[in-house]
Order: structure tokens, then sequence, then C-alpha cells
């Protein structure tokens, strides 16, 4: 056994491309991208200053010199819209002048995850390319394919039927008045209308998508100035607000379900929303420039295929889980592409309880037979592992069988880590390619409260 991972260590050893040679490994990388409508750029963690940061690198060669459009990220719809006004230059009364303004809109729990500094930066470049500054004549824009927004997406909802309808406004009003009791939290929505204490405002949410898309042909007109400086066209107005409508439908259903049905049917729910968002965002982009290839920015655990993960076999009685990664596959094969990350240690910014403060917190050591600890030992630091069909380090790590691999979202919990964070996974089936960057950085909030400095670790080694 012990000559089995020698051996495998040694094999996988020459095909690991470490990233200090950083051009011609991002080179090859963003040529296996190339031939993709939709290249998934995952994460280990929200909080991991070094995923972001290669992120947001690999997507400005994308957009700049391979023709992507989009970066869909795992945010909210009417959030991520204020970032796509600002990068697009639309001028409206009290538009953000700077790319931190844009962000302040991000204010659910977990903020950090879209206001920090590699973010707000991605957002000023993306609005000089978009300003010509690279010569490109087409703008990429930036969307949130997430469905936690339901009052914001409400509001925006109503916002843009007054300005084209005040009548349609007046009716959605009445219809969306079924939640104001429950404003601002949805959660207390969900458990009031999922246990029978409160009615479903189920029917108004559907009356309403469906009033929207029946006026499409009088609201949303084509635009005769597609992606022109300082200004939007009614169709580009028309398809946020239908994707608002939809949310809410979805949002609505999903809340709901929270306490009627099991973790992986509200979960399905979401990751469907996603995938639905993409499928939305192709053909907008597709109809109004004439080209769609999105890059998606998500957490490894949605982009990454659930059918080679423990998340595809954990139900009994209810459905298998699924996710935005396996839906993409499915919904467009051979026009995807999923690159995934690890990391063995270091720090990550995280908080203890959802809603709690965010904390620099010191990243456990990979456990013993985890993909994490394997690429650990490599001896190779931060490397990219092409993981692809015919690529020899996927034949390898099929061979050896599943590992554990870690998940950190925006909570970690070291001290249950194995627990609260590892699962079982066949990782080459999951990605085409992995990114591993042996120890990492905490991400840095612009919201800058006191952050604790992480703490040295005591937790029992037995866990």
């Amino acid at each position: 056994m012990k000559s089995d991972h020698s051996h495998l260590l040694s094999s996988l050893r020459s095909h690991a491309r470490p990233l200090d040679q950083a051009a011609s490994v991002f080179h090859e990388i963003l040529d296996r991208m190339n031939d993709a409508r939709i290249v998934c750029i995952g994460e280990a963690s929200h909080g991991t200053h070094e995923f972001y940061r290669i992120r947001a690198e690999l997507t400005k060669r994308l957009i700049t010199d391979y023709g992507f459009t989009a970066v869909a990220t795992e945010s909210d719809w009417p959030d991520a819209n204020r970032v796509n006004r600002y990068v697009h230059g639309w001028v409206s009364p009290g538009a953000d002048t700077t790319s931190e303004s844009s962000l302040r809109g991000f204010e659910r729990f977990p903020s950090w995850m879209w206001r920090n500094t590699v973010v707000r930066d991605f957002v000023e470049w993306l609005r000089r390319h978009n300003d010509g500054e690279h010569g490109v004549n087409v703008c990429a824009g930036f969307y949130g394919i997430d469905l936690y927004s339901l009052f914001r997406s409400i509001d925006s909802v109503v916002d843009y039927l007054q300005s084209v309808d005040p009548n349609a406004a007046r009716r959605a009003r009445e219809r969306y008045a079924c939640f104001d009791h429950f404003s601002p939290d949805p959660v207390q929505y969900g458990y009031a209308a999922g246990l029978g204490i409160a009615e479903s405002c189920e029917n108004e949410v559907v009356r309403q998508l469906v009033e929207l898309r029946r006026k499409a042909g009088e609201y949303a007109r084509p635009a005769d100035h597609p992606d022109q400086r300082g200004r939007t066209g009614e169709a580009d107005e028309y398809f946020f607000a239908e994707q608002n409508a939809r949310l809410v439908r979805n949002a609505e259903h999903y809340y709901r379900t929270m306490y009627t049905g099991s973790r992986a049917a509200s979960w399905n729910l979401r990751d469907t929303h996603m995938a639905a968002t993409i499928d939305a965002l192709l053909q907008y982009l597709n109809d109004r420039d004439g080209q769609a290839k999105i890059v998606v920015w998500a957490h490894n655990s949605h982009l990454g295929d659930a059918r080679a993960t423990e998340m595809s076999q954990r139900h009994r009685t209810g459905p298998a889980e699924i996710n935005l990664g396996q839906l993409l596959r499915e919904r467009y094969p051979n026009e995807t592409f999923h690159l995934g990350f690890t990391t063995y240690a270091g720090t990550v910014l995280a908080a203890s309880d959802w809603e709690g403060p965010h904390q620099v917190k010191v990243v456990r050591e990979g456990l013993r037979d985890s993909y994490e600890e394997l690429f650990h030992d490599l001896g190779r630091g931060d490397f990219y592992l092409p993981l692809q069909v015919g690529d020899p380090p996927r034949g390898l790590l099929l061979h050896a069988g599943e590992r554990l691999e870690r998940a950190i979202g925006v909570i970690y919990l070291p001290e249950t880590e194995r627990q609260s964070h590892y699962f079982f996974a066949s990782l080459p089936d999951q990605f085409d390619g992995i990114i591993h960057v042996d120890h990492t950085s905490a991400l840095q909030p612009l919201d800058r409260a006191e952050i604790p400095s992480p703490e040295p670790e005591t937790y029992p080694s037995t866990v």
C-alpha cells in the first residue's frame, strides 16, 4: 500500500504545473477554457484571498483575449445589477461613481464575499475595460445568480413597473403585500407558510410573473443602441425586472421548502434557480450581442459535478442532491469547463455562526487520506493539475479511488472539521482541472471593523 502511494505521488508530481511559472501555466489553462461557452471557476472557501485573486486574473484574460462577455456570481441579482450598471457606465439618478460604492448593495450576510479588496479591484478593472481601455468593443457585465434577495427583488420589480406602467405597479404591490408582515426576514415567511401558520404567497408571485411576461412585447421593445455608453435599452430593463420577478417566485418556494421539505429539496431548488439564470443570461446576451460566453464564480460545492460526490448519495427517501455544475454539464455537453481549488493550510475569513462577525481563522492542515494532504505531499507548492479526459493525472486519481475533500463555506468550525467540512468525492469527475494553493491567506474585507487575529490551534488532536 505504501509503495502504491509513493508511486501515485511520483506520477502526479511529474504532471503538476507549478504556478511560479504563472505566464505559461495560465496560458495552458486559458487555452483549455477557450472552447467552452461556460467556464466555471470555483473556490474551496468563501474567504480565501488567493482563490479570489487567481479567479479574477483568469477572468480578465477570458474577457480580453477570449471574448467572454459576462461574469455570473454566487450573489443576489439586484445587488449584482447595481455593480453591472456601474461597470457599464449606465447613467441614472444616484448612480455609483466608484467600484467600492457599487458594492454597497451587498449588505446581506456574508457581505465580505463581495465587499472585499479583490472584487473591488476587479470591478474597477471591468469598468475600465468597458470604457475601452483594452480596445475591445463588446462590454462585459456582472450578474448575480442566487435567490436570497426576496424583498429587494420585490422592490426592484415594483420600481421598474412604476416607471413603465403605474397601474401594473399598483397590482404588483397588492400581490406582494402578502409578504408585508414578514419583511425584511424571508425566513420568517418560510417558517409561517411552511408550517401553515400563514397563507402561502405562491399564487400571488406566480400571477405577478405571468403578467410581467405577458407584457414583454409592450415593455421590452428592442433597443437601437445595444451597449451604448451611458444608457440602457427597454429590453435591458425588462430583462432585469423579469429576472427579479422570477427570483421572487423561486425564493418564495425555496424559503417555504426549508420547512416542508428535505435539505436536498431546498438545495436543489437553489441550484436549479442558478442554472435557469445562466440559461436566461445566455439567451439575453445572444439576443443583444450575438454572442454569449459566461464565466461563473461560485463555491466548489456548486460548480464541481455533484454526481462525483457524497451529495448525490446522501438521500434515503427523498431526492438526490444535484448542483449547478452537474446541471450545466447536462444542459451544455462539451461546452463547459470546471476549475476547482484546494488548499492544505493557512488562514481564512469566516464566521463561527450564521450572521456572526467575520474572523480570521487558522485553517487546519489537510486531513489524512484527503486530496489536500495528497497535494501537499507532492512537494510542488502551488500548482495546476489538468483533469480532462486523456490527461494522465485524471487516470491516476480515478485509479486511486475516492478521497476526502474539504469545503469551507461562510462558517468554519475547525473543532468539528471532519464532520463539518469534509466529504468523500472523486475529484477528477468533479472538475476538468484543479489549482492547489498549498498555504493560503484570508480575504481582506472592505468593512474593516475589528477582525480578531487568528488564535493558535488548541483543538483536540482526535477531532
